[in-house]
This record gives structure tokens, sequence and C-alpha cells, in this order.
């Protein structure tokens, strides 16, 4: 296991606090066990890309960032530091995630390959 992208880490991070933000800040009702399994998505996203490096988890990455940033308002969170804390953790995940895209070079070149030699 070798650490190519230092977000991958700060994913992690952000996972492991959203397993555990519920009971630090003390929510209650359905807002612990949703941000606990959003957590835990972003924690096996980020150990993939320590495990098997891809452009590919940075996708999943993203779209459980929008999860985390939409689901206060679709489940109607009740706590106001779930909802902050879910918010500012999705804009977060996804950061990381997109910053990592721009920076990683198979997705570069994959990015490249594909859409600056298709008119040939």
């Amino acid at each position: 296991m070798r650490i190519q992208h230092w977000q991958d880490v700060g994913s992690l991070l952000l996972g492991v606090w959203l397993v555990l933000s519920p009971f630090a800040l003390g929510f209650a009702g359905a807002e612990v066990w949703i941000t606990i399994a959003l957590g835990l998505c972003v924690i096996l996203f980020a150990v993939e890309g320590f495990v098997i490096p891809s452009y590919l988890e940075e996708w999943g990455e993203i779209l459980i960032g929008l999860a985390l940033v939409a689901v206060p308002w679709t489940v109607g969170y009740e706590s106001v530091s779930a909802t902050v804390s879910s918010v500012v953790s999705g804009i977060l995940v996804i950061l990381l995630a997109a910053w990592e895209l721009t920076t990683d070079r198979d997705f570069s070149t994959w990015w490249h390959d594909r859409w600056h030699h298709s008119a040939r």
C-alpha cells in the first residue's frame, strides 16, 4: 500500500470524521446512520486509492460528496450541526477528489487522448 496522492489521506480523515461526528456532535435519528454510512463510503474510496491507485475512485468520492451536500435537505436533518458537518465535509470531499483528478497522470493522459485526439 503506497500513498500516491495526499488528497486520499485527506479524504480518509474526512471519512473518519464523518463516522465519529454523530457521537462528537450529538446527532440523533436517521442523520446518525446516514452520516456513518456515507463516512464509511468515503473511507472505502480513500483506502481503494491506496490499494488500487486509479482515477476512478475520485468519481465515487465526488458522488458521495454530492450526497453529503444534498442529504440534509432531502432527508430533513433536524440538527444544525449535522447539516453544517455534512455540507462542509461534502464540499471538502468533492474538492479533494477534483484536485486529485487534475493532478493524476493517468486521468490526464486519458482525458488528453480521449478529447484532444478524437478529431483524427
